[in-house]
């Protein structure tokens, strides 16, 4: 039988089109996803009564931390409607108070010098009603719940006596109930690096020269002030001595009753860093949604068989910058809204930041338009409804019941793609009435972009502190 090439030759290009779409994961021929407008409520509008202390477990080397969403640790009825919106006006003023630091770092200015709001890392857990993850600690004897962030570096929590402390669900820490607390002196070459990390420069008081204090404000006024001090940190059956904190005597502000904040940045005072020996200074996190129930999972150590990825990880470089060392920064290539490219001149430029307690993703004005205008192409035919604070395309989808979303793609550095999932596209308040596109626009060209927790959510990634990468890989989250 003769082999006639004409005849076999569509054959063949059908068939390494067919490998190729596999081999990609067939991501080219899924452009948009259906998706039940029910599913971006709430399973449940009130919170549960108590809090159900998250849990952790020691496993193969690493520390597995149970991660739940602040809200549904509440002794009291959630108004979702209204956290939902606070959490939005909250999480502009973190972000106002990041670029402010940004800017005094890039500018080489003492951050001393400026506003109160910057003198320190910037943390969240602003309130009750904005979108935290929490994990429990022990300190000592005692277990701590404290919002964990990518965007501050000291660990700290309430400590009695307190001369001035907000409400917290469980007992503050005492340190007079542990033998294994001692504060740090001033003199100390811990408090000295304090001083370097966070610019406070009042560390060491002329009234108590002996201790080592620390003062975190944030953007909207609270603040935490009180001493350093070492203490066994625990968790998962694993002992950590001579743990660095800030033991806070004068709080103020709504931090959900929580015991304080898990720093979990890159300078010498985090939590990674003072554990770097034991798990090699890398960690990872999977964001679980808001519904009630829901649980992901904050991995301490380099195990990954311990992740449920359903993607292959991909790990992209950090950026090096000396002036923002504190944080984890990533060099953006490109966006892809429902499989098109957007165009901008910052690609490749590097400069976004990833960040745990932030919420909506912040791009630059320019390329936050050239994205919404792409979107509003391809999810076409919905009315629009009223802006919600700073998310300013919003949609009536009352009586919808499933619509075909465009896709997001944000792509890194060595061809890293960070495919958001469904949940974090799409941002509901209350009901179908007001749906909105969540992401946001900066306020000015030169602003750093962040990438937010809500555009996280069921994704592992994974931070490498030691070789300065950071993976991405698609997941349920989920604790078990």
């Amino acid at each position: 039988m003769a082999f006639n090439i004409a005849t076999m030759l569509p054959f063949f290009l059908s068939f390494v089109f067919l490998y190729f779409i596999i081999a990609n994961g067939g991501c080219e021929l899924e452009q948009k996803k259906m998706f039940k407008v029910q599913m971006l409520q709430r399973n449940h509008q009130f919170g549960s009564k108590g809090c159900i202390l998250p849990e952790s477990r020691k496993e193969k080397g690493a520390i597995v931390l149970e991660m739940k969403d602040r809200g549904y640790c509440s002794e009291r009825k959630i108004n979702w409607n209204r956290k939902l919106q606070k959490q939005l006006i909250f999480d502009d003023l973190r972000v106002r108070s990041m670029q402010n630091r940004i800017r005094a770092k890039v500018s080489g200015h003492n951050s001393s010098e400026q506003s109160s709001e910057i003198q320190i890392p910037l943390a969240s857990g602003i309130n009750l009603e904005t979108l935290n993850y929490i994990v429990t600690i022990g300190l000592g004897n005692q277990n701590m719940t404290v919002i964990i962030d990518t965007g501050s570096d000291l660990t700290w929590v309430q400590c009695d006596p307190c001369m001035s402390c907000y409400s917290q669900q469980g007992p503050v820490f005492n340190p007079s109930n542990s033998s294994s607390y001692n504060s740090l002196l001033c003199n100390s070459s811990t408090c000295q690096n304090l001083q370097f990390t966070t610019g406070n420069t009042e560390a060491c008081e002329s009234n108590n020269p002996s201790s080592c204090n620390h003062t975190v404000s944030y953007g909207d006024g609270s603040f935490t002030d009180g001493e350093l001090g070492v203490e066994h940190l625990s968790f998962g059956g694993i002992s950590v001595s001579n743990f660095v904190f800030g033991c806070g005597r004068n709080n103020k502000g709504l931090f959900g009753g929580v015991s304080g904040i898990m720093g979990l940045g890159r300078s010498n005072l985090s939590m990674i860093s003072q554990t770097n020996t034991t798990f090699g200074g890398v960690f990872s996190y999977c964001l679980p949604t808001t519904d009630s129930g829901a649980s992901g999972s904050l991995v301490i150590g380099n195990e990954s068989s311990l992740f449920k990825n359903l993607t292959p990880i991909a790990y992209t470089s950090m950026v090096s910058n000396p002036q923002l060392s504190n944080f984890y920064v990533l060099n953006l290539t490109g966006i892809d809204v429902g499989g098109v490219a957007i165009q901008d001149t910052s690609f490749g430029n590097g400069g976004i930041l990833i960040d745990s307690g932030t919420v909506i993703t912040r791009l630059a004005p320019s390329l936050y338009n050239a994205l919404k205008a792409e979107f509003l192409k391809q999810f076409s035919g919905y009315p629009i409804a009223p802006a919600l604070s700073i998310l300013d395309t919003c949609f009536n989808l009352t009586g919808i019941e499933e619509v075909s979303i465009p896709t997001l793609s944000m792509h890194f550095e060595n061809n890293v793609d960070l495919n958001v999932d469904a949940v974090g596209i799409l941002y509901m308040p209350k009901d179908g009435s007001q749906v909105c596109l969540a992401l946001a626009s900066l306020s000015d060209e030169n602003d750093m972009a962040i990438i937010g927790n809500y555009q996280q959510r069921n994704q592992r990634v994974i931070y490498d502190a030691k070789q300065s990468k950071i993976g991405f890989a698609r997941e349920d989250c989920s604790f078990i």
